[in-house]
């Protein structure tokens, strides 16, 4: 065979993946996946329970200048809502304390809890978690203001 011959054989072979090597490499690619979404779901329980904490401190520091202006934290009568509205009797209120002029919600979509005065503070605020119920564990766990971050 001369030269010319064997590109022409080549030139004309399709080049390509067989059946075989693609589902190798589909085998290859579930086995990632197996291993890499449960620990990605993980870490997306963990990142909502410090984006509870992160917004406990922020409602928290509100709370704080609403104190410095009223010269109390709101009750819990008023509740959050004392923070982004004026409240009756109190003149020197200087609000709204927070930035987008409403009460967020926690990261899996309930409102906070609070309470003023509160059983560990001048305040309680919390979060019951993913559940929505008391106690719990990983992401159902409570994110409490007078508990740190874990």
């Amino acid at each position: 065979m001369g030269k010319s011959h064997k590109k022409k054989i080549l030139l004309n072979r399709r080049d390509g993946f067989t059946l075989i090597e693609l589902m190798v490499v589909m085998i290859i690619l579930g086995l990632l996946a197996a291993l890499v979404v449960p620990r990605m779901f993980g870490k997306l329980g963990t990142a909502k329970t410090n984006a509870a904490y992160a917004q406990i401190e922020l409602l928290g520091t509100a709370l704080d200048s609403f104190r410095l202006d009223v010269g109390r934290y709101p009750t819990s009568g008023e509740g959050l809502e004392a923070l982004i509205s004026p409240v009756s009797g109190s003149d020197d209120w200087s609000g709204p304390y927070l930035k987008k002029n409403e009460i967020p919600l926690d990261p899996w979509k309930h409102a906070y809890h609070y309470s003023s005065p509160g059983e560990h503070g001048d305040y309680d605020l919390y979060s019951l978690g993913a559940d929505n119920a008391q106690g719990g564990e990983k992401e159902d766990r409570d994110v409490k203001s007078w508990e740190g971050l874990k």
